[in-house]
């Protein structure tokens, strides 16, 4: 009799540590997603059709920060776009870099609250906040964290 409470426990223990690996597939599913480089924008960082990991999990990779780079949802497409931070909100941009939409009898181009300037490596190709103009938060897929 007391075999039959062994194999119980044995099976009971086999099932808590399924559940604790399809907890951790779940949520790396969630937290972490692999995009494709396309296009020469962030050369000579990232060469077309390099893989990366970008992660949204930033309790554990880190808040977005300056030099950063993200994937941000396309805003004139169905796809992504991955490009560097170059200025955090409530800073200003500097002159070379404003949008292209910016007036400057306006004044000093500054970044709206819980929006990012966002700027390819590669400027002389780069569609970036120059074009599209800032790009809030709830837009950002990920930063990236490794290439795997």
């Amino acid at each position: 009799m007391a075999t039959g409470k062994k194999r119980k426990r044995l099976i009971t223990g086999f099932g808590v540590a399924m559940l604790a690996v399809l907890g951790f597939v779940i949520f790396f599913r969630q937290a972490f997603t692999t995009v494709v480089v396309s296009g020469p924008s962030m050369l000579p960082t990232f060469q077309s059709g390099e893989r990366l990991l970008a992660s949204s999990a930033y309790w554990l990779v880190g808040d977005i920060k300056r030099k950063d780079i993200v994937v941000v949802r396309d805003p004139n497409a169905s796809g992504y776009i991955i490009k560097r931070v170059a200025f955090m909100p409530g800073e200003k941009v500097d002159f070379y870099n404003i949008p292209k939409t910016a007036r400057l009898s306006d004044g000093p181009y500054i970044v709206p609250n819980d929006s990012y300037y966002l700027l390819g490596d590669n400027r002389a190709v780069s569609e970036d906040s120059r074009v599209f103009g800032p790009v809030k938060r709830s837009e950002i897929i990920g930063k990236i964290v490794i290439r795997p």
